[in-house]
């Protein structure tokens, strides 16, 4: 298709400015909910272009709509923006000036990409059957992230299908992965506080000793998984801060606890959080200390739909991207995604971008040496133009 390769071949001829965007967002990151100056930049970016940047929501949310000269069903195209809470360990020229925050997933990646991959776009919009709705969400990672208030405020009204893409240094360069239904997992949160009475190592009779209460309920917080969950099903119980710090002689009084829960069925959750739940009753009741629970049930699982993603995977391999040479089933993968908070309201798919370096280091993300192959970045503008100008063409099957 014609309209389709000029696109591919603009967006190869705008592959360093997609780098130079990205390296100014890597440089000046900002954490989940604080974006700011990142705001700013992105909305400075759109107003330069025939097309209306908008702010959505209470947060920092931007969409911009582009709309084709012909009707048509709109799908919209969704990037995060936020950094996480790390102080970078690199050495680059563009690490991050900003102490103790970095891009260490690659948002500045996806930011990029979109930016320009959606400029190209606006030059082309009276050519487009439809509608393209740009997504740039902020705070993906800390609950209750970015997507739920933008799907409230908005975001998705009118829009028919979504999708998303995420940089992986886990996969090589080169290769796009995939799954079918079920993609990532769902995701809790919990901060259990344990309450007894402090006092003197040497008497322990006269106290209530916090950490042994809270010992044996990290320990008890083991046969969650290992006696209640489905062996069939996937979950993981962690307890990730035990802060109970105090002095050598003492016996402390209370300790808090955080914890992290992951599953692949909602189903799973619910088990998992009443486990939770029960079990600190019964330590409270055993050892007399007053114990509260406070849960926050967030992401669910992201679910991918069928229609869609055989659609993307047939489109990706029917174009023959030059330099994508595998497009793969990864399976279902650990980490969690506010993008699955869209796919509860409009079919959607969420497909990963390999970006492993050429060292091929491994740079894991939410690492202070994360870092990432930025051939990855044209890779992945490629790889969206081609779903969205064949979705916008040949969307008869959704």
């Amino acid at each position: 298709m014609k309209l389709l390769n000029n696109l591919l071949t603009s967006l190869t001829q705008y592959e360093n400015e997609m780098i130079q965007i990205r390296r100014h967002l890597h440089q000046y990151p900002e954490i989940s909910f604080q974006e700011k100056e990142t705001f700013k930049y992105i909305m400075g970016f759109y107003k330069e272009l025939d097309c209306e940047p908008k702010l959505i929501g209470k947060g920092f949310g931007i969409i911009v709509d582009i709309e084709g000269g012909k009707s048509g069903k709109t799908l919209a195209l969704r990037a995060d923006f936020d950094a996480l809470a790390i102080f970078e360990d690199n050495d680059l020229s563009f690490k991050s000036v900003n102490p103790g925050v970095m891009h260490a997933c690659g948002h500045d990646a996806h930011t990029a990409y979109l930016m320009v991959l959606a400029r190209e776009l606006v030059k082309i919009k009276q050519e487009l059957p439809g509608r393209v709705r740009i997504v740039h969400q902020p705070a993906e990672e800390v609950s209750p992230g970015g997507a739920k208030g933008m799907i409230k405020a908005g975001a998705l009204d009118g829009v028919d299908n979504m999708i998303g893409v995420h940089v992986m240094t886990t996969i090589k360069t080169g290769v796009i992965a995939y799954h079918n239904k079920e993609t990532q997992t769902g995701r809790s949160n919990f901060t259990i506080t344990i309450k007894g009475n402090g006092g003197h190592a040497s008497m322990p009779q006269l106290s209530n000793d916090a950490i042994v209460a809270a010992s044996y309920f990290v320990t008890e917080l083991q046969t969650v998984i290992s006696r209640r969950i489905d062996p069939f099903d996937i979950g993981t119980v962690t307890i990730g801060s035990f802060d109970g710090a105090g002095s050598f002689n003492a016996i402390q009084d209370k300790v808090v606890l955080k914890g992290d829960v992951r599953m692949m069925k909602e189903t799973t959750r619910k088990v998992i959080r009443d486990q939770v739940k029960q079990i600190a009753k019964g330590v409270g009741v055993t050892f007399g200390v007053e114990v509260i629970v406070d849960y926050d049930d967030n992401y669910p699982v992201l679910f991918n739909s069928e229609n869609l993603t055989h659609f993307v995977v047939d489109s990706l391999k029917d174009q023959n991207i030059s330099e994508v040479n595998n497009i793969v089933d990864l399976g279902p993968q650990n980490p969690s995604e506010d993008f699955s908070y869209y796919g509860q309201v409009v079919p959607s798919t969420f497909f990963y971008i390999g970006a492993q370096p050429e060292d091929g280091g491994n740079y894991p993300h939410h690492s202070p040496l994360f870092k990432m192959n930025e051939k990855s970045i044209l890779i992945a503008a490629k790889a969206v133009a081609t779903v969205t100008i064949n979705y916008l063409f040949f969307n008869k099957k959704m």
